[in-house]
């Protein structure tokens, strides 16, 4: 008992001696049981306390680990998540928690939101690309970008806009494929999917027609597409660097490619808005500007006129539009490549949908493509849905811990950690999804009369929760829908090398590595 009570109340072995007499002296004092008792209770107590607040994560790997297996390191930290869930993975400096399971995250981004932002850690990776973008900051500089987004995205004007759109480059890519199918050419999916959709939401957002597709200010387009792209594998590799900031001072290495980067990203979105805003201001028709449909235009007509905010809202939502609706369509069409009879299920649906056969034109297909054509299609839509689990466009994203907290699984957490949540091993965790989750079945999506069903947006994340929920999800699914429609309404589609092994470029967009490549025949 002597002790127990003198290495309980001692702290340092230089003052051991002179505390242990004081101990004694305590003791030798007589106290009454009960007294004694309710000590020792209470240094018990004490002890389990601060015991249960030290339950930090298991450590599970090191960031030299991340680097080892960057090629990758979805697969590294999904083997991880099997394992552990929740864990940390150490830094020179700081450890990084990651976590797969709901409850953590549904806690972090719902039940205790205001404890986990992006922070200013998260900020200075992600703004030298997205700047002041709804995607990088918080408090009201969030909500003021979340409340003009919403109030425009939900306009009926908008949506029907740009379903138009969709339609509109879903028929000019099926004519590029219509050529390559006559010839037996093979085609790169990809690239083509990231020209369709960089001028689908370049329309939509600026009201401007790069014609990326059709070879119209090809150079130009692709400069910035590509560019964009590398900038953002770029703030991937931050994460991991420690000297990333050094080398961005002295500009060297990586970052110098990224400055360069982003001054062909600033000069073309930046001539882009100024050749936006001189159009309405030299437009002398007010009948014209009421029937400006793209978002822009419909911001700038509620006095949002600072260049650099429109930058910041342009690069956000061309990221948010471009390279994961693109990377998602790769991704799903790879799949149809491997599951021909998935394929032909979503074809026949298609045609008992729109009441169309084998030998419609890609015009007359898009003309029926009402939104209750598409609600129809339910299968179609688990399809997609089960492709954006197994392959979430963005396959992880963050937060940063405000103050001392404690999740749900009873695991501690720090003030200043960064905290990773895992869309892409989510989708792959047998006690989320069961014994068959690394399995590409969209029926799992059903119910015993084919209609879909919505899962737990906290453990089906691909379009985050809680109030940062995604607010174009139902644009990426009319797209995803239409450009699905329109192509496999005409085409087989069938891997060019079915023996190529196909997998992921570890980037911050889940793209795929090297492209797609396939080829197309009629389908008659």
């Amino acid at each position: 008992m002597h002790l127990f009570l003198c290495l309980v109340l001692t702290s340092s072995s230089s003052s051991i001696s002179y505390k242990y007499m004081l101990v004694m002296d305590f003791l030798s004092t007589p106290l009454p049981p009960v007294a004694i008792s309710l000590a020792v209770i209470f240094i018990l107590a004490v002890f389990s306390l601060r015991k249960k607040n030290k339950r930090y994560p298991p450590v599970a790997g090191t960031v030299f680990h991340q680097l080892i297996n960057a090629r990758k390191v979805h697969h590294y930290m999904t083997e991880l998540a099997c394992k552990y869930r929740t864990y940390r993975v150490l830094g020179l400096f700081r450890y990084t928690v990651y976590t797969a399971d709901p409850v953590n995250i549904e806690y972090m981004l719902k039940t205790n939101v205001a404890n986990y932002c992006k922070g200013y850690y998260l900020y200075s990776i992600l703004s030298d690309v997205l700047g002041d973008g709804i995607f990088t900051v918080d408090g009201d500089e969030w909500r003021h970008q979340r409340k003009a987004s919403s109030s425009q995205f939900s306009t009926k004007v908008l949506r029907d806009f740009s379903s138009e759109i969709f339609k509109t480059n879903a028929i000019k890519l099926a004519g590029i494929i219509s050529e390559a199918a006559t010839r037996y050419e093979s085609m790169e999916m990809q690239d083509l999917f990231m020209k369709s959709t960089l001028d689908s939401i370049v329309k939509i957002l600026l009201g401007i027609d790069l014609g990326t597709m059709c070879g119209k200010n090809n150079e130009e387009s692709i400069r910035f597409s590509n560019a964009f792209d590398d900038a953002n594998e770029a703030t991937l590799y931050r994460v991991a660097d420690i000297f990333w900031r050094i080398k961005r001072f002295l500009n060297i290495g990586r970052e110098a490619v990224l400055r360069k980067n982003m001054e062909v990203v600033d000069q073309f979105v930046y001539k882009l808005i100024n050749r936006k805003i001189e159009t309405l201001h030299n437009s002398e028709d007010d009948e014209l500007l009421l029937k400006k449909k793209d978002f822009i235009s419909r911001l700038l007509e509620t006095r949002e006129t600072d260049p650099k905010y429109l930058r910041d809202m342009v690069l956000s939502f061309i990221s948010a539009g471009k390279d994961t609706n693109a990377s998602t369509l790769s991704w799903f069409f790879y799949m149809m490549c491997k599951h021909l009879d998935i394929q032909e299920k979503i074809a026949h649906e298609v045609r008992e949908a729109t009441g169309l056969n084998n030998s419609s034109t890609a015009d007359e297909v898009a003309a029926n493509l009402t939104e209750e054509t598409l609600n129809k299609m339910q299968y179609l839509h688990a399809a997609l849905t089960e492709t954006l689990r197994l392959y979430p466009a963005l396959p992880m994203d963050a937060r940063i811990c405000v103050s001392d907290d404690t999740w749900p699984d009873g695991y501690s957490i720090k003030k200043g950690e960064l905290l990773v949540y895992q869309p892409y091993s989510m989708g792959r965790m047998r006690f989320i999804w069961g014994d068959d989750a690394e399995e590409f079945r969209p029926g799992r999506w059903l119910d015993e009369n084919g209609i879909f069903q919505e899962e737990s947006p906290f453990k089906f994340i691909t379009f985050n929760a809680g109030p940062r929920t995604c607010i174009g999800k139902e644009y990426s699914y009319t797209q995803l829908k239409i450009f699905v429609v329109v192509l496999l309404s005409s085409y087989i589609f069938k891997l060019s090398d079915v023996n190529k092994d196909v997998t992921y470029k570890t980037m911050v967009t889940l793209h795929i590595d090297g492209g797609l490549y396939v080829h197309a025949s009629p389908r008659v």
